[in-house]
């Protein structure tokens, strides 16, 4: 079972232009990577895996959001939530599907594959890997014939070492979204949220997850049953805690806002809009203030 409506693939657009114009991409940060799927769906145990192989990788967030829209088939999903189906439906929106499916997977806001698609997963983490290198490429195509050829600088801004000088020819250069900086400190009371600041106008939304590292779950009926699947790092709530206009943001959250959820990490993303791009994220591992299992 993959599809509970018509699901369009969307190809990773926007990622290059022509010379004459500059990208930049800030430093390194972990590529969000989310999993929609269902203890109700039979295709989905291989990407559960997949995602638990992702979750053990430094350079990622990997999420796993259980749905419940496959509830209907004859097992209530225990881990599912209406918040999880909201947000992979808005996703579907802004991407301009059809419908929803499992197991999705959605790469940094920007392009959704087939979850137990391993090699398809990873050239979608990979091409969003290096849309968000630490470097700026700036291409002058002007005066070329003059020239004999485009004049090219690149500049390394995440290492001191100088970068290697490009071809003298027309260049392409990546769009890069732009890079915000994102800090999670916490105590037993409260945690701070500290978002830095970015050169034009921004409006972008600050999610937090409240996360479970691993959850073993004995399925009992449906197309899954007598299965035992380990579900890792599972959303158990998500929610906007504030909204990031490019300036730099401070958010201080009460020991008493966690009040309820059980979880042992928690995630924030920054994300253009509300659906969009990824901009910034940042992932602490039992907080102190965590709520018990």
């Amino acid at each position: 079972m993959t599809s509970l409506f018509r699901a369009f693939p969307v190809a990773l657009a926007g990622l290059c232009m022509l010379a004459g114009q500059a990208a930049v991409a800030g430093a390194a940060r972990p590529v969000v990577v989310e999993l929609y799927t269902s203890q109700g769906c039979n295709t989905c145990p291989p990407a559960d895996a997949l995602l638990g192989k992702l979750a053990q990788r430094a350079d990622l967030i990997a999420l796993s959001l259980p749905i419940t829209y496959w509830d209907m088939l004859g097992w209530r999903d225990t881990l599912a939530s209406d918040a999880n189906t909201r947000r992979q439906k808005a996703y579907a929106e802004a991407m301009g599907h059809g419908g929803v499916y499992t197991p999705q997977i959605i790469v940094d806001g920007v392009v959704d594959v087939v979850g137990g698609r391993v090699a398809s997963v990873e050239a979608a983490i990979d091409a969003r890997r290096q849309s968000i290198e630490p470097t700026v490429v700036v291409a002058d195509a002007r005066n070329s014939e003059a020239a004999g050829a485009a004049r090219v600088a690149s500049i390394a801004i995440a290492s001191s070492a100088a970068a290697p000088a490009p071809p003298a020819k027309l260049m392409q250069a990546r769009v890069a979204d732009p890079f915000v900086p994102v800090s999670v400190v916490e105590n037993r009371q409260e945690m701070h949220i500290k978002i830095g600041a970015a050169d034009g106008a921004q409006n972008a939304t600050v999610w937090m997850f409240h996360i479970r590292s691993a959850v073993n779950v004995n399925i009992r009926a449906g197309e899954n049953e007598g299965r035992t699947i380990t579900y890792h790092n599972v959303v158990g709530d998500v929610r906007a805690v504030g909204v990031w206009k490019g300036d730099t943001l401070t958010l201080t959250l009460p020991r008493s806002a966690m009040a309820g959820l059980p979880h042992d990490g928690v995630a924030v993303i920054v994300q253009q809009g509300g659906y969009g791009h990824v901009i910034g994220a940042a992932y602490i591992s039992r907080p102190e203030f965590a709520a018990s299992r």
